[in-house]
């Protein structure tokens, strides 16, 4: 049975918030609880995680964002659903084993996104048109993860969406 606590929210830049995720998690009474790069992590209590953007890179040796591996590793392995937005989803590609490195240019600005075949039946993204233009800030990339349905893709960028079982999704922004 998942934990009864508030969604945790693992933000890079203590400035960001949720944005319309905020607004809609609100509206239905779902409680979040943002922690900031650096603070002490811990899964127990929360039914959920949501990995937020950032100007980091995942390979970055820094000690906030192997915490944060550790705990997207966790949460994983206990069927945790997780969300990883940008840098959250370079994070998951990560923690599932895949390589991050620097796309070939950096996607800034708005863009198509194409979805492949797999995302017409997907619980979060069928019904969407495709292409549909998103607004896009990254200049990194990531292979998809093994055992992972990649879901979209750009001309710039090849993995813009995957997700990972039934409960873990990855989406680059």
């Amino acid at each position: 049975m998942p934990a009864a606590g508030p969604i945790l929210v693992l933000r890079h830049e203590p400035f960001e918030h949720l944005g319309y995720f905020g607004e809609i998690l609100q509206s239905h009474c779902i409680p979040f609880q943002y922690k900031d790069l650096g603070d002490q992590l811990d899964l127990s209590g929360h039914p959920a995680v949501i990995v937020m953007g950032g100007p980091q890179s995942a390979n970055d040796p820094l000690p906030g964002l192997l915490a944060e591996l550790d705990l997207i590793s966790q949460a994983i392995q206990e069927g945790t659903p997780v969300l990883g937005i940008c840098l959250g989803s370079q994070l998951i590609a990560k923690a599932l084993g895949a390589r991050v490195y620097r796309n070939p240019e950096k996607e800034i600005g708005w863009f198509p996104i194409r979805f492949t075949d797999a995302a017409e039946g997907d619980a979060v993204f069928s019904g969407i048109p495709s292409p549909t233009m998103f607004f896009h800030w990254h200049g990194e990339t990531f292979d998809l993860p093994a055992g992972a349905e990649w879901l979209a893709y750009s001309d710039r960028c090849r993995h813009q969406a995957y997700r990972y079982g039934d409960n873990v999704y990855g989406v680059q922004d």
